[in-house]
């Protein structure tokens, strides 16, 4: 586990929890460094075409977002920073408002095939579109420059790798196709010879 990562999560009431339940507690760093993203993160991150974005709003009630676009779509600008672009959507902003009263984030990254999960904490501002053109155009995915509104940046705290205990393998329709491919070639093949000899197959086409 990251240091900084550990000193922002493991407070004294998670300490007491832990003593509770299992006699022993664990020890935070103190005055740990932000945790810088490595080349691993990076990939990882890169990779991803989802992740999940928790705010706090000014009364205290957390509020949990899922951001979707092709993979890629959340930048690594450096080890320390990521950005996103911020397209428009139902036009509720309340991730946008909430940043407003606290910049405090969290990040959830899965990978589902490889039960893997990155978890973020960091400082997110939002910079408007005519504060930074260049910065918004930078992290805009391709075709998509009349939906972003704006620009999220944010400033990486800490991170941790979660364990792949309690993941549920999950498959996109993408990383299902090629092992769909062949199945679906071999059926067709099939029902080629079925038609040959005369037999009226039932199976619908893929």
């Amino acid at each position: 586990m990251a240091a900084k990562f550990l000193e922002l999560t493991l407070t004294p009431a998670v300490c007491r929890a832990q003593e509770r339940a299992y006699g022993r507690r664990g020890v935070a760093p103190k005055d740990a460094p932000d945790d810088a993203l490595t080349g691993e993160e990076a990939a990882f991150i890169a990779a991803r075409d989802s992740f999940y974005l928790a705010t706090v709003n000014e009364h205290g009630w957390p509020y949990l977002q899922h951001r979707g676009g092709p993979p890629g779509f959340l930048h690594v600008r450096d080890p320390h920073t990521l950005a996103f672009a911020d397209l428009r959507g139902n036009r509720q902003l309340q991730s946008a408002g909430n940043l407003a009263g606290s910049d405090r984030v969290a990040l959830f990254l899965m990978d589902y095939p490889r039960r893997e999960r990155l978890k973020i904490l960091g400082h997110a501002r939002v910079v408007p579109a005519a504060e930074d053109p260049a910065l918004l155009e930078a992290v805009t995915p391709s075709g998509l420059g009349r939906l972003a509104e704006r620009a999220v940046v944010i400033r990486v705290a800490g991170f941790d790798w979660n364990c792949p205990q309690h993941i549920t393998p999950r498959y996109t329709e993408a990383e299902l196709a090629p092992l769909v491919k062949p199945l679906s070639r071999r059926i067709a093949e099939l029902e080629a010879q079925l038609r040959a000899a005369g037999v009226t197959s039932s199976f619908p086409q893929p």
